[in-house]
């Protein structure tokens, strides 16, 4: 006979907060899941780590995980979060002007666009590549993490921008 619904879900780790990347040891992790930029921004999710580890995502609302984040299991044991590289547009152009105009434009399409230094990046889109060839920028493919900048009101629960943190590359 199998176990009753309310046992197996008490049998299932959970992980209900989140270490951000330097306030824990990352050789502390049990585990490691690697996520792209949307599984990155869940709420509840089952998930699967690298070496087995089978836990639910459980948080009290919709967080952007970042890359070397932690997952506190319940019985206290943490699991890695790694930023998994996706296809992206790097962009670039002549001056600070052109790239706040390449920005607006993009934008004004609500894409998610990650600030890189003095370049944006993007999930890769051949529309959106020609309109800005079109427009004089520099649009390279890469294969990379993608951290994209949340929105205004989703500051206030660890959405702070990295790459703005880090200066880029």
């Amino acid at each position: 006979m199998s176990p009753d619904p309310a046992e197996r879900k008490r049998s299932v780790k959970r992980a209900s907060r989140v270490l951000r990347a330097g306030e824990w040891r990352p050789a502390d992790a049990v585990d490691r899941v690697v996520l792209d930029a949307a599984e990155r921004y869940r709420r509840r999710i089952a998930l699967a780590a690298e070496r087995g580890t089978r836990f639910l995502l459980d948080l009290a609302e919709a967080t952007p995980l970042r890359d070397g984040d932690g997952l506190v299991l319940d019985d206290g044991a943490v699991v890695a979060v790694a930023a998994r590289p996706e296809p992206l547009v790097e962009i670039a152009a002549a001056d600070a002007a052109a790239l706040a105009r390449l920005a607006w434009h993009l934008g004004n399409r609500h894409t998610e666009v990650e600030i890189f230094g003095n370049r944006l990046r993007m999930r890769r889109d051949h529309v959106l590549e020609d309109m800005l060839a079109g427009l004089g920028a520099q649009v390279t493919a890469v294969e990379a993490p993608f951290e994209p900048e949340r929105g205004a009101y989703e500051h206030g629960q660890g959405g702070r921008s990295p790459s703005l943190e880090k200066g880029g590359s």
